[in-house]
């Protein structure tokens, strides 16, 4: 954990209340803010604002901020974009959550993490990103055409971590496809569309 101490990163917990406590005996007691909703269990754009005011405030030494939820409003995570990305001086944050589906793209893209759970899906896609073809993307559709919202989840993550793993680097604009594709299932859109489009979108990548 010593190589996380001073970057901003996500931890992936089973028990988010239970692992800020222990979390916290981590670090010197004055240099530690909380932030998280007391009503429920969503980090919303209250808690981001909040964040954002607690990050500008001036420090001589660093100021670790935990940012807790079990799910980040979209809302309040494009808020916390560009500070995240560019955090001021001495400033730290730390997201604790439950799922890396409950983070967008862009921001999951950004920051390292920590898996602290007892168990977790780590599987990669099956996919061949770097030599993806129509042909592969028409298979992988026709084999998916029942998928849920939530297996469509699943998926953009799997593809997530094969980009990470194989060092795949995706611009802004690419990004942005899987943060919109997490907004528009969300929004009940047509799993197999939302598909389509990623794919399309990482086809024409390598064109």
């Amino acid at each position: 954990m010593q190589e996380f101490f001073f970057k901003s990163h996500i931890l992936l917990v089973d028990d988010i209340e239970e692992s800020l406590n222990k979390q916290i005996t981590l670090y010197p007691k004055h240099s530690i803010r909380v932030i998280k909703n007391e009503e429920k269990d969503e980090f919303q754009i209250a808690q981001a604002q909040m964040a954002i005011k607690e990050a500008y405030i001036a420090t001589s030494e660093i100021k670790y901020l935990f940012l807790c939820g079990a799910t980040f409003r979209v809302e309040a995570q494009n808020a916390l974009l560009k500070i995240l990305e560019e955090p001021p001086l001495n400033i730290v944050f730390i997201i604790l959550t439950n799922l890396k589906n409950t983070l967008l793209p862009t921001i999951y893209s950004r920051l390292p993490y920590k898996n602290l759970r007892s168990f977790e899906l780590k599987n990669e896609s099956s996919l061949d990103i770097k030599r993806l073809d129509l042909k592969d993307i028409y298979n992988f559709l026709k084999d998916n055409q029942k998928i849920s919202k939530d297996e469509t989840k699943i998926v953009l993550e799997e593809i997530l971590i094969k980009v990470k793993n194989e060092k795949i680097e995706l611009k802004e604009k690419e990004l942005e496809v899987f943060s919109k594709s997490v907004k528009l299932l969300d929004l009940n859109s047509k799993p197999i569309n939302i598909l389509t489009l990623l794919l399309l979108t990482l086809f024409n990548k390598k064109i």
